[in-house]
């Protein structure tokens, strides 16, 4: 079972490829995450050229129960982030 890649693993991993120290590093992944946020929250989306789309939609109200007590109940309305792969992205990862 493969492990969950984690933002300690992402400043770890270009740590070891540049010069940086770790709190730099550490710094510049926290700012770049924020500023993925801060997008998708104002635009509603974010493309990331070569890598794919996040995208942004409200999720109606629906109905739905509770399975303890089988009791009918209104699941408010929510916003829901969904990825769609790139073409080249998905051509590479299925030559």
């Amino acid at each position: 079972m493969k492990k969950t890649l984690t933002k300690a693993d992402l400043v770890e991993a270009i740590y070891e490829a540049t010069d940086k120290n770790r709190l730099d590093v550490k710094s510049v992944v926290e700012t770049l995450l924020d500023i993925m946020k801060e997008s998708i929250r104002k635009d509603r989306h974010l493309l990331i050229s070569g890598f794919g789309k996040f995208e942004c939609y409200e999720k109606a109200a629906r109905k739905g129960r509770n399975p303890q007590t089988e009791q009918s109940i209104t699941l408010p309305s929510r916003n829901v982030i969904i990825f769609r792969l790139s073409r080249k992205f998905r051509s590479e990862l299925n030559p």
